[in-house]
């Protein structure tokens, strides 16, 4: 019997009619331009599809939210010779200290479905063992929303090909930095494959007092606060002048500027630093440990000195890593303690 998760989701985040949500979709990949500008690091600009995309960040958000920001990494992708799309999300319902891989035979869509790499799953499972890969519950598949927020776009992207590529569903669990790197390097032969393509899904800043985190920074201070609460680093002028709305910064500003930070070391393909980043800000992406496995990965396919090369060299140095930003968006733009708001951002990691 083929076991098929249900598209759970489909009729509250995003339509369940399958034509109106192809339709959906393609417009906002149509309102993607063909040259896309980076913005972190900033300057330059890609043309879509970009040649070489082995993997994209993307948001998870319900799609009249963040669909719009996704459709920049997904314009991103070059489908010609992809045969296999690594999936990882992060669990929201299930804790866990390592990665589940999916039970199922095949996902769901509106759209039509798509086929579970079952062989690559037990490839995974033989090599490492299963107690490193351990299979998720039905439920559990299906209580997630990371992992499905993207499959619309998976099989639009792939549409007239479904038939032809395998997803390898991951739900990756609240793991340490050395556990990231073991996962990083287990993964790390498959990203170097050009017929695979990794999804990453990550949303970024959760603000607002309902997240329970309030960061600000005011554009003359060195030093965050939380605004709201006691706990505090020293610029508490800074933190009265928000709470009072009279802060020189407004705070969704603040909220862009943190994720910046995290973006830039993102940028940079540094797993250390981006783990820093985390535990310096403690900034709420929910995708931190997908983003930080991604990153393990790469780090252990070149080394540090090649990765700053690269950087340093730009769109010249094609045959090196580069991971460019090329979306930024929030649900709204915070003024008062009393708003909230999710970030969403789009990359693409090519070579």
């Amino acid at each position: 019997m083929v076991r098929v998760r249900e598209a759970s989701h489909a009729g509250s985040w995003y339509t369940a009619d399958g034509a109106q949500l192809g339709g959906e979709l393609q417009d906002w990949l149509n309102d993607v331009p063909d040259t896309i500008p980076e913005i972190e690091p900033a300057g330059s600009s890609c043309q879509a599809p970009v040649t070489g995309v082995r993997a994209i960040i993307g948001p998870h958000a319900g799609l009249s939210y963040s669909g719009a920001t996704a459709a920049y990494a997904y314009r991103c992708i070059d489908v010609t010779k992809v045969r296999r799309v690594f999936l990882l999300g992060p669990s929201h319902h299930v804790y866990l200290e390592k990665c589940a891989v999916s039970a199922c035979d095949e996902y769901e869509t509106p759209m039509g479905n798509i086929r579970v790499d079952r062989d690559t799953i037990d490839e995974l499972r033989s090599k490492w063992g299963p107690d490193a890969w351990q299979f998720m519950s039905t439920r559990a598949d299906e209580d997630e929303h990371s992992l499905e927020m993207h499959l619309p776009f998976i099989y639009k992207i792939f549409e007239a090909s479904v038939d032809r590529i395998r997803l390898v569903p991951i739900m990756v669990g609240n793991l340490r930095l050395e556990r990231e790197r073991q996962y990083g390097k287990m993964l790390a032969p498959y990203l170097a494959d050009e017929e695979n393509l990794f999804v990453i899904s990550s949303d970024f800043c959760h603000w607002g007092s309902r997240f329970r985190f309030t960061l600000y920074r005011d554009e003359d201070s060195q030093a965050f606060v939380h605004l709201g609460t006691t706990r505090s680093t020293p610029a508490t002028a800074a933190a009265a002048a928000a709470s009072a709305g009279a802060a020189a910064q407004p705070i969704w500003k603040s909220i862009s500027d943190l994720d910046w930070m995290g973006m830039r070391e993102i940028a940079r393909l540094d797993h250390r630093a981006f783990a820093r980043y985390l535990e310096e800000t403690d900034n709420t992406i929910c995708g931190r440990h997908p983003i930080g496995v991604l990153l393990a990965a790469v780090n252990s396919l070149y080394s540090r000195g090649q990765l700053d090369a690269a950087l340093a060299a730009g769109s010249a140095a094609s045959d090196a890593p580069r991971l460019r930003f090329v979306k930024y968006d929030q649900s709204s733009k915070v003024l008062s303690p009393r708003d909230s708001s999710v970030s969403y951002a789009s990359a693409y990691l090519c070579w």
